[in-house]
C-alpha cells in the first residue's frame, strides 16, 4: 500500500490550514514515517483540533483539566487515534522559535509512536523514544527537536 494509505487526517480547526501549508499532507507523511519506523500496520486517525477540544478530551480520558498539545489512543497493530491542539502547539512552536509545521511534524511522530506502543514513563524509555523521534524526523528533513535542550 502507498505510504499513508491507512491514515486519515481531519482538520477541525481552520487555523491549522491557515498556518501550515498542505497540513494534511505534512501530517500524513509524518505519521506514515513514524509507522514505518515502528513497523506498525494499523490504521491511524489524526484530528487537528482546537484547544477546547483537547481540553475536553484530556479531562474525559486523563482526568486533566487543561488543554494539551497531543493526545493518543493506541489501537490494534500500532494504529490508533491522535488529537493535536492548535493553540498549545502554536504557543510551543513560538516559544521554541520553530516553525509550526516543524513542531506539528514532531507532535504527529510523537503521538504515532505512542500508538505503536512507545512511551516515556522513565528516563531510559524517554531517551529511547526521543532518539526514535529524532531519527524519523531526520528522514522527513526536520531537525532534531531535542538537540540543545536540557533533560
Amino acid at each position: 500500500p502507498a505510504a499513508g494509505a491507512g491514515i486519515t487526517v481531519t482538520v477541525a480547526e481552520p487555523r491549522w490550514r491557515a498556518s501550515v501549508p498542505a497540513v494534511e499532507t505534512l501530517a500524513r507523511r509524518a505519521a506514515a514515517a513514524a509507522m514505518r519506523a515502528a513497523r506498525a500496520r494499523g490504521t491511524l486517525a489524526l484530528l487537528l483540533a482546537d484547544d477546547a477540544t483537547l481540553h475536553r478530551l484530556n479531562a474525559r480520558h486523563r482526568g486533566k483539566d487543561y488543554a494539551t498539545n497531543v493526545l493518543s489512543w493506541p489501537g490494534a497493530d500500532g494504529g490508533g487515534d491522535i488529537a493535536i491542539g492548535y493553540g498549545v502547539a502554536a504557543r510551543e512552536a513560538r516559544s521554541m522559535r520553530r516553525p509550526l509545521a516543524r513542531h506539528l511534524a514532531h507532535l504527529v511522530v510523537h503521538g504515532t509512536l505512542h500508538c505503536a506502543g512507545r512511551d516515556h514513563e522513565d528516563e531510559r524509555a524517554a531517551r529511547r523514544m526521543e532518539r526514535e523521534e529524532a531519527l524519523v524526523l531526520r528522514r522527513l528533513g526536520v531537525p532534531d527537536p531535542y538537540r540543545g535542550t536540557a533533560r
